[in-house]
């Protein structure tokens, strides 16, 4: 009679080798989990609103007809205008959404050609836009760029003449 060596049989490798893979997937699905729980620690959570705070474009009036290049100034009450990089309650800085909407309380403004970041506490800008009609939309965020949402936004319509 022949001895059993206790080694596993091939199929027996096999399923140890899913068993290892599934563990290790489990292993790495826990770690960013626990990573992006890190990260929503480390950083602040977003400063209340003011009553009453607003933005508003200085310059311009919804429904304006207007020639390219197009200087905007950008209005602010009940909040301060402050660089990004460090979140502190009642501050932020302002963005410019070109043919979009507002961006959700606490969604991240994208950077891309239609969301303009002015992170430097920039509160003018020249834009050069297409002849036609365009929604410009002021939206100020805090320091990590998360939005305040509606209240702390301001959309126009203009008409750039050629």
């Amino acid at each position: 009679m022949a001895a059993s060596c206790g080694s596993p049989s091939g199929s027996d490798q096999k399923e140890n080798t899913k068993e290892e893979t599934k563990k290790e997937q489990t292993d790495k699905k826990a770690e960013k989990k626990a990573d992006k729980k890190e990260k929503k620690a480390e950083a602040p959570e977003l400063p209340a609103v003011p009553k009453g705070a607003k933005v508003f474009f200085a310059n311009l009036e919804d429904g304006a007809e207007v020639k390219s290049p197009l200087a905007v100034e950008f209005g602010i009450e009940g909040m301060k205008v402050k660089p990004a990089g460090e979140v502190v309650e009642g501050t932020g800085h302002h963005h410019i959404v070109i043919d979009g909407k507002f961006i959700e309380m606490g969604g991240t403004v994208p950077a891309d050609d239609t969301h303009i970041h002015y992170g430097g506490g920039q509160v003018k800008d020249t834009l050069d836009l297409e002849p036609g009609k365009h929604t410009l939309t002021l939206q100020f965020a805090d320091g990590l760029h998360r939005s305040y949402g509606k209240q702390m936004s301001n959309s126009i319509t203009v008409k750039v003449t050629e």
